[in-house]
C-alpha cells in the first residue's frame, strides 16, 4: 500500500488518548483547586503531615523539602528526599494533605522494598530513551521503508511502555496508603478524607491516562511495521 510521503495514517490512533490526557490534566487540576480552598480540622500543613507519617513507619533518613512549582511534588528514591511544592508544603488544606501524604507513600514503598517501585527506578533509562526516541525513530523508518529500523523503534518504545504500566500500581498503592494512613491516625476524618479521596483519584487518573497514551503510540508503531511489510 502506498502512502504519500511523510504522511502518517496512524495519528488518529492517538487522538482519543491525546484528548484524554488533556481532560485528565483539567480534571486533576480542578479538583485540587478544589479541595485546595477546604481546610483541614487538624490544622497540619501538607510537610507536617508527611512527617508525622514517616515517624510513625519508623522512618527517619528521608528529609522533607519545599521545593518550586506547582504540582510538582514528587519523592526522590535517590536523594531519600520528599519534595513538595510550595501549595502543599505549607497548606493544610485537604488538598495539599493528601498529596503530601501520598508522596510519603512512596517513600514507605521505598522502605519497604515494594518491588514494583524498584522495578520502576530500573525502567527509568529505558523509558526516557525509549520516549524520545522509539517511536521518532519508527516513524522515519516507515518513511524510508526501512523494517528494521520500525522494529528498532518498537524495542526502544517498549521500554517506555512497560514503564507506565507498572507505574499504575506503584501510584495506586501509594494513594492507599496516603488514605488508610490518614484514617488511622486521625488526620482526616469523615468528609475531609472524602476529599483527599478525590483529589488522589484524579492525580491517578492522569497515569491511567498517560498509560492509554503509550499504548495508543506502541498500537502505532506496530501498525508502521506491518504496513511497511504489506508495501
Amino acid at each position: 500500500m502506498y502512502f504519500p510521503l511523510f504522511y502518517d495514517p496512524t495519528i488518529i490512533i492517538i487522538i482519543p488518548a491525546f484528548l484524554l490526557a488533556i481532560y485528565a490534566q483539567y480534571k486533576v487540576k480542578g479538583t485540587f483547586n478544589k479541595y485546595n480552598k477546604i481546610y483541614s480540622n487538624s490544622g497540619l500543613t501538607g510537610a507536617e503531615a508527611a512527617r508525622k507519617l514517616l515517624s510513625k513507619q519508623g522512618i527517619t533518613d528521608v528529609a522533607v523539602q519545599q521545593i518550586e512549582g506547582r504540582l510538582t511534588d514528587h519523592y526522590d528514591p535517590q536523594k531519600k528526599v520528599l519534595n513538595l511544592s510550595r501549595e502543599v508544603y505549607g497548606n493544610n488544606s485537604l488538598a495539599a494533605i493528601g498529596v503530601a501524604a501520598h508522596e510519603a507513600g512512596h517513600a514507605i514503598q521505598d522502605a519497604r522494598d515494594y518491588r514494583p517501585l524498584k522495578i520502576r527506578a530500573s525502567l527509568v533509562p529505558a523509558a526516557n530513551i525509549g520516549s524520545s526516541m522509539g517511536l521518532p525513530l519508527a516513524l522515519f523508518g516507515f518513511f524510508i521503508r526501512a523494517d528494521f529500523m520500525i522494529m528498532l523503534g518498537l524495542v526502544l518504545f517498549l521500554g517506555a511502555f512497560l514503564f507506565h504500566l507498572v507505574t499504575l500500581p506503584v501510584e495506586f498503592n501509594a494513594s492507599n496508603r496516603a488514605i488508610n494512613l490518614l484514617s488511622k491516625n486521625k488526620y482526616l476524618t469523615g468528609k475531609e478524607l472524602q476529599g483527599a479521596k478525590k483529589v488522589l483519584r484524579s492525580a491517578a487518573f492522569t497515569y491511567v491516562a498517560a498509560t492509554l497514551v503509550a499504548l495508543a503510540n506502541l498500537l502505532r508503531i506496530l501498525m508502521l511495521f506491518g504496513m511497511g511489510r504489506d508495501d
